[in-house]
C-alpha cells in the first residue's frame, strides 16, 4: 500500500492587521482559532497557499498510510 505524505499546518500568528488575501488563505487552509492545527494532503496547491503566509503559519511533515 503506497503512503500518502500529510502536512500539518498550525497558526501562530494572528492574520489581524494582513491584507484581504492572506486572510482568504488562511480561512482556505481552514484555520479560524490561534494554536489551531489542520491537517492537510501535501499537494502543489496546498504548499502554494502555505508559502504565501510562511510569517502566519508553522508547518510539520507527516506520514499517512
Amino acid at each position: 500500500m503506497k503512503t500518502k505524505s500529510m502536512i500539518g499546518i498550525t497558526l501562530t500568528r494572528s492574520p489581524i492587521g494582513r491584507s484581504y488575501k492572506q486572510k482568504d488563505i488562511v480561512r482556505g487552509l481552514g484555520l479560524k482559532k490561534l494554536n489551531q492545527m489542520v491537517i492537510r494532503k501535501d499537494t502543489p496547491e496546498i504548499r502554494g497557499m502555505v508559502a504565501k503566509i510562511p510569517h502566519l503559519v508553522v508547518v510539520q511533515e507527516m506520514q499517512k498510510k
